[in-house]
């Protein structure tokens, strides 16, 4: 690792209104160096990357990359300084080829016709030296999460970046995946590249960083060497307090309230739902691994009354429901909270209270004679704030305005109130801080100790196997047989998500 700084940010500031997402933030980056930035949902982390990026300008404070001021408000500028950022959600061209996603863009409109051969020999050429193996003839639709995150990497290396930006490099990999990605890493330093690596993750932290930044409410409060600090302070660093995981008493098991009876869906973001069979027990978690795509989205839009099966029977306490809808869903008991806060589980431009009583909104809490009772809809409001300690201006502000984490919170409440006899929580602390993480972990542990049964859908083995009393994995379309807390260990589980094991039992009772 060199002493002389890549990337220098001085006394970085920038407000929103009354709200100062960052004050006075300064750090160095060296070359060869892997910095974990660290901090809260609403820390300041994507602003601070948004003005080193240009696509934001700082109040105060400057930028410089390699000893040169990058020119605020350009992100042409960053790109061209060699800086390049791979994002959490994927921005690649389904229908494009692996070689046309990378070289998108490098040429000018009135440059002659892109060069396939030269392109395709860089591109072999960075694979082989990092450890991407990627088919640059392959369209991306038929490439694997892991693949596709190659491709995002390979994209940035095209460009000649220096300094690259990871943004929650691992939420969809699998075990394997994930090791594959540090392995690469590593290459990448050793050829001289200074990373930026931003997790939620403390574990991954620990593993691949030399030095720790943590933001909270803004500021950058400390700045660790990773070889003298553990989890535990880095949580409290990030929360300003000790954070304690949930404490997962034993299951007190009743009887079963949901069963699916080899039912088959059609595809539904990704593959649909084969034959597969599953009991959900009053009292009991049942958790639910496996790789994006592989048919946990269908699962979930069945559960949710949105997709009805093309095969199968649907029993509620041990009666077939045939009449299957998102009303039958909720009049039956089932509570939701989706995969995508953002595009599925909230409207960003309605209110607090409008979105909380969104799923509710016909019942005879909140209406009366076809007329909404706005009243009782915002005690409501007001309840979920208080109960979930939801940071909000008023019932009455836009929900969009809210951080990832305080909107996670108002759809746990909208869901777990009043208690539900089921309830469906898909990807429920995608994006979440640990302090967050162990709040949800909390409610839903609650609700499972008074009776609800619950489906936890995740891509973090760790929440699984933290979480569950039961875990099946999911892999194109089939379920695995199930087993207790315990007895898959974290890479057994990682291969029946990749789909390598062969087993399939499609049937979880």
């Amino acid at each position: 690792m060199s002493s002389t700084p890549v990337l220098r940010l001085s006394g970085i500031s920038k407000r929103f209104g009354p709200l100062r997402a960052n004050d006075a933030i300064s750090f160095e980056l060296k070359r060869g160096e892997v910095i974990a930035l660290l901090g809260e949902n609403g820390a300041g982390k994507t602003t601070l990357m948004n003005i080193l990026f240009g696509h934001y300008v700082a109040d105060e404070g400057t930028v410089e990359a390699f000893g040169t001021p990058l020119p605020p408000g350009d992100p042409r500028a960053a790109l061209n300084a060699g800086i390049g950022m791979v994002h959490q959600h994927f921005t690649l061209a389904d229908n494009m080829t692996v070689q046309e996603n990378i070289a998108l863009g490098t040429q000018s409109l009135w440059s002659p016709r892109l060069d396939r051969s030269a392109a395709r020999r860089r591109i072999e050429e960075l694979s082989a030296d990092f450890g991407l193996a990627v088919d640059p003839a392959a369209t991306v639709a038929t490439l694997s999460v892991g693949e596709r995150q190659r491709v995002e990497i390979l994209k940035a290396l095209y460009r000649d970046a220096r300094i690259l930006i990871l943004d929650e490099p691992t939420a969809v990999l699998t075990p394997a995946e994930t090791e594959a990605l540090f392995r690469t890493l590593k290459l990448l330093v050793a050829k001289g590249l200074s990373i930026i690596f931003i997790s939620h993750k403390l574990q991954e932290v620990m593993a691949v960083s030399d030095r720790v930044l943590v933001l909270r409410a803004g500021k950058l409060v400390g700045e660790r060497e990773t070889a003298s600090t553990d989890r535990r302070e880095l949580a409290a660093l990030m929360v300003g307090q000790e954070v304690k995981p949930a404490e997962v008493n034993p299951a007190r098991l009743g009887a079963p309230l949901l069963t699916l009876d080899r039912v088959s869906t059609a595809p539904h973001n990704g593959a649909g739902l084969a034959d597969v069979s599953l009991t959900l027990t009053a009292g009991e978690i049942t958790g639910l691994a496996g790789v994006s795509g592989n048919g946990q989205a269908a699962l979930a839009a069945l559960l949710s009354g949105i997709r009805r099966p093309t095969g199968g029977r649907i029993s509620i306490a041990d009666r077939e429901v045939t009449d299957w809808s998102p009303r039958a869903a909720l009049a039956h008991g089932i509570a939701r909270i989706p995969e995508d806060r953002h595009a599925v589980g909230t409207i960003g431009d309605m209110s607090v209270t409008e979105n909380v009583i969104a799923e509710h909104y016909g019942s005879p809490r909140f209406s009366r004679m076809g007329f909404l009772n706005w009243k009782a809809a915002r005690r409501f409001a007001e309840k979920i704030i208080a109960d979930y300690d939801v940071k909000c201006p008023s019932p009455e502000a836009r929900i969009r305005l809210l951080s990832g984490g305080n909107m996670q919170k108002l759809i746990l409440g909208r869901a777990l109130d009043p208690d539900p006899a089921v309830i469906l929580a898909s990807q429920p602390t995608r994006g979440l801080d640990v302090g967050a993480v162990a709040y949800v972990h909390r409610m839903l542990l609650a609700a499972r100790d008074r009776g609800a049964a619950i489906l936890l859908i995740s891509e973090d083995l760790e929440e699984i196997l933290a979480l569950s009393d039961r875990i099946t994995v999911m892999s194109a379309g089939h379920l695995s047989a199930p087993s207790a807390r315990g007895e898959r260990s974290i890479r057994e589980l990682g291969e029946l998500m990749a789909g390598h094991s062969g087993e399939h039992s499609d049937h979880a009772a």
